[in-house]
């Protein structure tokens, strides 16, 4: 079959089950497309070809020795890819930075470990802003990754390798992060479903911090359905991870049923401020009608401390970054620069191994933490944190969802916010909230711009209920056919 990348995960386990195709032959079908797509994309940093075509191969005789199909792990066969903050044992993990250059973990993150006990084959690490970092991922030591709609324009960040990934078929399904947008804003711009877990839902144990009270695993796919088979194998508590709560994964399945009927979605006016982009917003509002013609009461509600959330993020992000990357000095593990004193090959090593980017915000976080600062800046961005906190709890008792932009603009060019960084750091004004609050979050396609680009509507939803917001995603996903399509390549 020439067209097995297009193909979507429920497509691919049903094929794989009914012997249409063997994992291998799914599996070299990806990798052909990567080596003919990723030189000019740059979605994947490391592409492991024959750990993958050997994962296959266990995969199709598993399958074929099985005696009860049922008993076979779920995801058996499913190529997957997944974002270079992660650790995969015996892969590079990176962060998109010189100072991780050479460093190849031992042990698998807790998320990816699950995903290969149901079967995955990773396919390989994609690219990434500087751990983290970034909303375009041209923040990446190892170049930029370009957006498949149009090579010209970025494809969101800091996941924006993932996503690159899915929406080109190069993979049908990755793993990304989200610390303030990172997992929706690049689903936005690439036309992806991108799923941002509940703080506490999926462990963060081989996850390399950036933010550690922000960060979490997300799924960036084709369809609502396809995030939810892999969130249903990678949820649950750790005890690795303190911040996971005890209680069972989630075992979502999404039917053909399109209706909403009894759903209350709530709409902040917060979210429809000025520069938006009056193709975005026509978008969103258009979608949202349709959740209301699929049976969704939709009302409006207020989240009057929205205003705060991208000053507040940056400062407790910066300085949760200050303290976590105070371990990359040199001395363990990556780039190291010879000096002939110690406090020398701290300050060489660490002004040769982080970009500006990174530099910026572990310098701002740090005097964010700094003595004299502390109170004025991190404690005072803690107390607004909290009322941004209460203003989702308020809205969450009248409403089951809301719906908004994921962000203010359709994919831009590359290099247009080089100079500027605070106008980058305003391409994540409508997710970071999320973040603050630990609420999951859900990007799905609402349409296309003028110039074909991909515009996404996000759906919040309260503490723990992915299963309301990608039950939600699938109805309207039943009656609109703005996530099947995919960019034509070069």
């Amino acid at each position: 079959m020439s067209d097995l990348h297009s193909l979507t995960v429920a497509q691919i386990l049903e094929g794989l089950q009914t012997g249409a195709f063997s994992s291998r032959e799914l599996t070299q079908a990806y990798l052909a497309r990567i080596q003919a797509h990723n030189p000019r994309l740059n979605a994947y940093l490391y592409v492991d070809v024959d750990g993958a075509l050997t994962a296959a191969q266990a995969a199709d005789e598993r399958r074929s020795q099985a005696g009860d199909p049922a008993r076979l792990p779920p995801l058996l066969g499913l190529p997957i890819a997944v974002k270079d903050v992660l650790a995969v044992a015996g892969m590079p993990a990176t962060c998109g930075s010189r100072i991780l250059e050479g460093f190849v973990p031992s042990y698998n993150a807790t998320a990816v470990q699950r995903l290969l006990d149901a079967g995955v084959v990773i396919l390989g690490k994609t690219n990434t802003d500087e751990f983290a970092m970034g909303s375009s991922t041209e923040n990446s030591a190892y170049d930029i990754t370009r957006n498949p709609w149009d090579e010209q324009r970025v494809p969101g960040g800091s996941s924006g390798g993932s996503a690159a990934a899915v929406a080109a078929g190069l993979a049908p399904v990755a793993l990304g992060t989200d610390t303030g947008g990172s997992v929706r804003q690049p689903a936005a711009f690439c036309g992806l479903s991108g799923l941002k877990t509940s703080y506490g839902r999926v462990s963060r144990y081989g996850l390399i911090a950036y933010g550690s009270s922000l960060d979490t695993i997300g799924v960036l796919a084709r369809s609502a359905q396809d995030a939810a088979l892999v969130l249903n194998i990678m949820a649950g508590y750790d005890p690795r991870d303190a911040t996971t709560l005890e209680q069972a994964a989630p075992d979502i399945h999404l039917n053909g049923n399109a209706t909403l009927k009894g759903l209350r979605i709530g709409v902040p006016g917060e979210y429809f401020i000025d520069g938006l982009q009056a193709e975005v917003e026509q978008a969103v509002r258009a979608a949202i009608a349709q959740l209301e013609t699929l049976g969704a009461e939709v009302r409006p509600v207020s989240l009057p401390h929205t205003e705060y959330a991208l000053p507040v993020y940056y400062i407790i992000a910066p300085a949760e970054a200050s303290a976590n990357l105070a371990r990359f000095d040199g001395v363990r593990y990556g780039l190291r620069a010879e000096q002939d004193n110690l406090i020398e090959m701290f300050k060489h090593s660490r002004g040769q191994g982080f970009g500006p980017e990174v530099k910026r915000r572990i310098m701002i976080g740090t005097y964010a933490l700094s003595a004299g600062y502390y109170d004025a800046y991190y404690g005072q961005a803690q107390k607004v944190r909290t009322l941004i906190r209460d203003d989702f709890a308020r809205a969450f008792e009248q409403v089951d969802l809301i719906a908004a932009p994921a962000t203010p603009s359709s994919a831009f060019p590359i290099g247009a916010h080089a100079e500027d960084p605070i106008q980058m750091y305003l391409e994540d004004v409508f997710t970071l909230p999320a973040n603050l609050a630990g609420v999951p979050g859900l990007c799905i396609p609402a349409g296309f711009d003028s110039q074909g680009l991909p515009l996404g509507l996000q759906l919040l939803g309260p503490h723990f209920s992915e299963e309301r917001l990608l039950a939600a995603a699938h109805a309207y996903q039943q009656v609109s056919d703005h996530h099947t399509r995919r960019p034509v390549l070069a």
